[in-house]
């Protein structure tokens, strides 16, 4: 691996950070739809909606670059 690529994946990685903290302030992450199993001591969370919509925002997203 060169320098540039690992920095080049730790700066994906901030932004991916940066904009699902953005999203949570617009209700991403906690929709209906999203899977929710809390036990003593355990929490899995599936965010199945959140997903879907991310997905065809960004299908959208890239269909309207590639035009």
């Amino acid at each position: 691996m060169t320098a540039k690529f690992v920095i080049l994946i730790g700066i994906l990685v901030v932004g991916v950070g940066l904009a699902w903290l953005l999203a949570e302030r617009f209700g991403l992450g906690r929709l209906p739809g999203d899977i929710v199993i809390e036990r003593d001591g355990f929490r899995l969370y599936i965010p199945v909606m959140t997903s879907i919509i991310v997905s065809v925002a960004l299908t959208l997203l890239l269909w309207l670059i590639g035009r």
